[in-house]
Parts: structure tokens; sequence; C-alpha cells
């Protein structure tokens, strides 16, 4: 197969005359590219700003420290709001579903776009789609993510336990790739700072979340795939949730959330909290990209290709710090694509060929939701993936023999929950079926803190909630595909992931 070399800037033009033109502007939010190296184009339909990004030494992570400045505006200022807290909480959300580009609010947006094209397989274009974008007439849902807009982009963010301050909601927020440090600060924070452990992260540790560190000699951390941060807050303020209100009560909860890395999808986040690193830095661009150097596809997401995801990885995750860390621990890693250093994870097994439980059929799960999981398939789906996230978890931390040997307590416990996401795309994050996928995947939580409990060491544990990506309710009227209007007009084009776009010579 051929290589795939950088378009020219004549292949980007005719593409982007295309792309802007006012036709395209109810589903092209922005178009970005990299005119050179540490300068970028940022345009839409209303205006075009040119951003340079300035390297200012290294951070004690010996990753680049890097400023990016907005040094051309014409016309309308894109990107000009990145202000975190925008539509703060679900009432401010629900009165603003679909904010417009003079609307939304689009944090750490400079940095985001710029780390994409850090990898040399980055696209030519990367096409933004509008936050009211419906992709339902390609196969699309109600609930929408991959934007880098505010809601889209918010992910929850909670702290609780062992060595986190107990500072209750507080008014500010974190990215996802400050996980990381966090973990390590809490798990190793006494030994040697975070950032020693986790050299190269584009991560930080939020101010005064870590009360003790090395206070905990566990951490357990939950990833609710998809969930809004306002809904599942509002959730837990409702009693729909009563373990995550109590992680709430006793630790801290950022109100602004997590905000997610560029593109907004499942496993370049996944990846993003594991690693600290932004995509473009940790090689799992987007849920599909090409492979310049063979002009291959790569497609990470799917049930087909999530047991080999972790081919791409360029870097170490928590599992290989933790265990470099604290010499001798175990971590775990429950039905999470992105598993690579852990002691146990369900998808080692099927690599190895090994057999794996079997969840039972849906008149046998417990903690789901009758009404939902068996006429939707996705939810019946995903019901079945959390529920054996439980059991591995339950099964390594019982203290008894489980995959053929006796397990010690994990020092770092990953335990990925897929219902939200199913749920939430069929109905929409308001939806009552994004409710019922709440209140289910709480009770898993719960039997996952009961094993804690019963292992004598609650006290000794810290837990994280966080998701990969935001969600939000797409508007049904507005569709299409800026494919269809590339295709029309003659401008060749490869479009991965939906959005993107690899140009020919």
């Amino acid at each position: 197969m051929p290589t795939l070399d950088p378009a020219p800037p004549r292949r980007r033009d005719e593409a982007l005359d295309v792309l802007l033109s006012s036709g395209l502007d109810p589903i092209v939010d922005l178009v970005a590219w990299r005119e050179a190296p540490d300068v970028y184009g940022i345009a839409a339909s209303s205006g075009q700003v040119r951003v340079t990004r300035r390297h200012d030494g290294v951070t004690a992570t010996g990753a680049a420290r890097f400023a990016c400045e907005a040094v051309c505006v014409e016309g309308h200022d894109l990107l000009a709001r990145q202000d975190p807290s925008f539509l703060r909480g679900l009432a401010a959300e629900r009165a603003l579903p679909h904010p417009s580009r003079d609307e939304n609010s689009y944090p750490f947006a400079y940095e985001h776009l710029a780390a994409v094209f850090d990898h040399p397989d980055a696209p030519d274009l990367v096409v933004v789609h509008t936050a009211s974008h419906y992709w339902g007439d390609q196969g699309g849902h109600i609930g929408e993510h991959g934007s880098i807009g505010v809601t889209q982009a918010r992910a929850p963010f909670i702290a609780s336990g062992a060595g986190v301050a107990p500072l209750g909601l507080v008014g500010r927020g974190c990215r996802l790739v400050d996980v990381a440090p966090v973990v390590m600060e809490l798990l190793a924070g006494d030994r040697e700072p975070w950032w020693r452990w986790l050299p190269g992260a584009d991560g930080a540790l939020p101010d005064g979340l870590v009360e003790t560190p090395g206070g905990a000699r566990h951490v357990v951390a939950f990833l609710l795939d998809g969930a809004n941060a306002n809904v599942l807050y509002d959730a837990a303020d409702r009693g729909l949730a009563p373990h995550l209100a109590g992680l709430m009560a006793g630790g801290t909860t950022f109100a602004d959330g997590a905000i997610a890395s560029f593109p907004t999808v499942t496993l370049p986040n996944h990846t993003a909290v594991l690693t600290g690193r932004h995509p473009g830095h940790h090689g799992i661009l987007h849920n599909a990209w090409v492979h310049r150097a063979t002009g291959a596809q790569v497609v990470t997401n799917s049930p087909s290709t999530w047991v080999t995801a972790t081919t791409w990885l360029e870097c170490e995750t928590l599992h290989h710090v933790v265990q470099r860390a604290l010499p001798g621990s175990v971590t775990i890693s429950c039905n999470e694509p992105c598993d690579a250093g852990a002691t146990h994870s369900i998808f080692a097994q099927v690599r190895r060929g090994e057999p794996t439980e079997r969840a039972p059929g849906p008149d046998d799960l417990p903690d789901a939701t009758q009404r939902f999981v068996r006429p939707v398939k996705d939810y019946r789906w995903a019901s079945r993936a959390d529920h054996t996230s439980v059991e591995q978890f339950r099964g390594i931390w019982s203290g008894g023999e489980y995959a053929g040997r006796v397990w010690p307590i994990p020092a770092f416990s990953w335990v990925n929950f897929a219902l939200t996401d199913a749920a939430f795309h069929e109905g929409g994050p308001y939806s009552e079926i994004a409710d019922a996928s709440i209140a289910d995947t709480d009770a898993r939580i719960g039997r996952v803190l009961e094993a804690v409990d019963a292992r004598g060491v609650m006290d000794q544990t810290a837990f994280v909630v966080v998701a990969d990506h935001g969600m939000q309710l797409a508007d049904e009227a507005v569709t299409g595909d800026w494919d269809v209007a590339l295709e029309g007009a003659g401008v060749a084009v490869r479009d991965e992931g939906n959005g993107f776009l690899y140009l020919p010579q």
C-alpha cells in the first residue's frame, strides 16, 4: 500500500473553499490545519485566525511547555471564548442546548488542536462539527460528541477517599490529562512528586486537590463512558446515584469537570486519562485515522479492534508507572481497551487465547433496568459488559482465587463502564434511558465499594470518577455530511473518524 504524504497547500485550499462555504455552516463549526511548525490556521465561514505556539522550555515532567497566541484575526474571532465554566450546571446547559459558534466556549482549544498536529499521522485538515449537528442520517445518535465545544468536551471529575482534600463541589475544573498526575500523587507522592513518575506528561496536578501525597495505598478509578458532567451531578443530587453522591460528599467534585483532549471521542481520551498525554503525544489519534507510512486505515474503536488497540500506543500507561513506582504491586484493568502494562486485563486474556467469563442473559442480569435492557440492543450489550467489569473487580478483590491465582489487593484498579455512553447516545443526555443508565451504573459502583469495604481497606483507598468526554443533545433538523459536498465539488479526500481529512498529492 502506498505511503500518504502531507498534501500541498493548493489541495488544502481546494477543500477549504468547500468546507467554509455558507451552505455547510450549520454542520461545520470550524476547520484547522498546520501551516508550518507551530503555526496553525483555524477558519470558519465567518472568519479566520492564525495561531502560533511558542516553546517556553520544558515542564517539570520533561514535556514541552507551550504558549499559544492568536496573532492574526480576520472577521469573527474564532475560539475567543475558552472558558471551562461556561454552561456550568444543568439549568444553564439546557437553556442553551445548541450554542452557536458565537455563543459557545472552547476550553484549551489552541493547545488541544495544536497537539493533534504533533503526530506524523496527523490529518491535513481537522473538521469540527457544530454543537447542533446530528449524524443520524449517517448512523449517528441523538446524543453526540467529538467537538471541542464545552458540552461535548466536559467530562465529570470526582475524587474522594484517602489522601484527597474534602473540598466538596468547587467552581473550577481540570483536564483529563491531569488525572494521571492525581493518581500518582495519591499513590507515590510521598516518595517522589508526581512529575518524576510521569516524564513527558501533558497533565498537571490540580492545586489543593491532594491533601496527603502518598496518602492512598490503593486507587480505584471509574470511567463512565460518555457521561455528561452536569447530568451526572444532577442525578446524584436528585438521589438517583447514591453511591456517587457519597463519594462527592466526602471528597472533591469539580463543577467545571475535566476537559477532554481533542478529538473528544472514546479511545483517544481513555488513553489520555491513562497516560496524562494528549492524543497527538500518546499515539491513539482518533477512533480511526491513516497510518501515513503505509497509507493504511487504522481503526481502534470497534469490537473487532479493541483487543489490539494498544498496538498504536507510544508511551507508558498508569499501569506501567504504578508498578515502577511501587515494585511488586498489582494493577488491574476491567474491560478497558487501553490496558497496556496491567497485571490483569480481560483483553490480555483474549490476546493470549484464554477463556473469559460470559455475562448472564438480560433476565438474570443484576443492576439492569428491564425497561431498556431487553428491547435496546446497545443497552443490553453494555449492561452485560459492565457486569463483567464488576465481576472481574470483585473476583480479584475477594481475597480468594480468581483467574487461576490468589491476588493481593491491587494498588491501582481501573473499571470501565460503557452503559452511560450507550444510553446517552440512544436517548440524549436528558432522557429517561440516560437516567436509567446512571442508576444502573451507580448500583454497580456500589458493588465495587462493597468489595473494597469487605477487604477492610476503605480508609486506605482513594476513588476517582471521570468520563472520556461529555455528551450533547443533537438537533435532529441539522443533518448533512461535508464529504458529500467535497465529492460534489470534485475534491478527493479520505475522511477518517468523521473529521480527520487526508488529501491526495
